[in-house]
């Protein structure tokens, strides 16, 4: 489809099978945002799959990477009382382009100081599961590069992280000694306006795709290449709406180009990685990284409603950061709320505090949790043990539910997120 190779699916019920399966496209789970469709057993002859590769190519992009970038060079070239924005189109205007936008919005004056912030002229793209593009607030972004800086890393392979990218690329422009680099691996192709091939690829996340080809691919595999004893770290803040297991497949293999880089003597050691993601995901990214650990550390977002530090949003942010490297390293901001567990070792949110049954400090969300004897370990505060379920809940909650069983497994004493049959299915 026009997002790159489509993904396998399968319907399951009970934990078993039901029907064909079928491939869709890997990015959008809403047929409304790509209806491509094709069960696996399907014969497709071959005006259908004419038709489809000439579909494909209407769907790209009216100006290559290439031609971005050369238009780019003579936008900058431009005075400020020429430099238009087409708010529409959401492109930069050269002079003689004005006429074909005269009945759209558009931005007059762009500084250079714009042009250096892109992910604030363009539009976010907000669909949840596909772009959803809810960019860093400058507390978490400035938090996350100064982490980077003090672990020593010197190269960022910036996966759907617009903001963090642009930041480096902003500070590395006025500084000799800011000696950071980064390169935007993104769904979103309107970054190609601003930056060079050497900054920016074309990736979709979700089937490990370039756009741009093998050219791009080898861009990527140069800049994971250490050299001069510059180390580089993985961050990604993928759809929250997006596939766990396709996300995973996708890093897996991202983490294997950077292991065929290595130096000789080197093989037993793993690419680092920030995987940003809710904390409800937690038993999800382990089933597939078993060596990563959660921080506490809550990473805000500008332009959501809900995933807001303090008082400003409707409750704390649930998005964390999973990571490879050992806790006991991430310093977390103490001014900020948290503080070093000794027994732990490492940086907990204040209110996390340390259960001597569990041996560890177990909250999720910030809050104390508290231990439930029967349950054999720590629960949110809001939640009672109810002997009906066997097991801690909400007061109010519908003990009937539980009757009907998982829809996964069809068993008793647990709901579908839980399911131990999950990650088979």
């Amino acid at each position: 489809c026009p997002l790159g190779p489509a993904l396998l699916f399968a319907k399951t019920s009970q934990g078993r099978e039901e029907g064909r399966r079928f491939y869709a496209c890997s990015a959008c789970r809403d047929r409304r945002d790509c209806n491509f469709f094709q069960w696996e057993d399907e014969k497709v002859s071959e005006t259908r799959l004419a038709a489809r590769e000439e579909y494909n190519r209407n769907q790209q992009p009216s100006f290559t990477h290439r031609q971005n970038v050369e238009r780019y060079k003579n936008f900058v070239l431009l005075p400020l009382s020429k430099r238009r924005f087409c708010q529409e189109c959401q492109q930069l205007l050269l002079p003689a382009e004005w006429e074909k936008h005269l009945d759209h919005q558009f931005l007059c004056d762009i500084s250079t100081a714009q042009l250096k912030r892109p992910s604030q002229l363009l539009y976010p793209l907000e669909n949840k599961k596909t772009n959803a593009q809810y960019l860093f607030a400058d507390r978490s972004c400035q938090f996350l590069l100064d982490l980077i800086i003090d672990l020593g890393f010197r190269r960022v392979l910036s996966v759907g992280t617009p903001r963090l990218h642009e930041m480096i690329q902003s500070k590395a422009s006025k500084g000799e000694d800011f000696r950071v680099r980064s390169l935007l691996l993104d769904i979103d192709f309107r970054y190609s306006q601003f930056y060079t091939e050497d900054e920016f690829c074309h990736y979709n996340m979700f089937n490990h795709y370039f756009f741009g080809g093998e050219a791009a691919r080898e861009t990527c595999q140069k800049f994971l290449y250490q050299d001069n004893g510059e180390r580089v770290i993985m961050v990604a803040d993928p759809p929250f709406g997006g596939l766990v297991e396709a996300l995973a497949s996708s890093f897996q293999k991202l983490m294997a180009m950077w292991k065929e880089t290595e130096k000789e003597g080197h093989n037993s050691q793993e690419m680092p990685v920030f995987w940003i993601f809710p904390y409800f995901f937690e038993s999800r990214i382990l089933e597939f990284f078993p060596n990563f650990s959660m921080m506490d550390y809550q990473v805000d977002y500008d332009n959501h409603a809900l995933y807001k530090h303090g008082k400003t949003g409707r409750r704390q942010s649930p998005v964390r950061i999973f990571t490879n490297l050992p806790p006991n390293i991430i310093v977390l901001p103490v001014e900020e709320g948290y503080r070093f567990c000794a027994i732990c070792q490492r940086y907990v949110s204040s209110g996390n505090q340390h259960c001597e049954i569990c041996n560890s400090c177990t909250s999720k969300d910030g809050r104390r949790w508290k231990h439930c004897v029967l349950c054999k370990k720590c629960v949110k505060p809001s939640w009672f043990h109810c002997n009906s379920c066997n097991c801690c809940a909400l007061q109010n909650h519908a003990c009937e539910k539980t009757d009907a069983g998982c829809f996964v497994c069809g068993k008793a004493g647990h709901k579908r997120s839980t399911c131990p049959s999950l990650s088979h299915t």
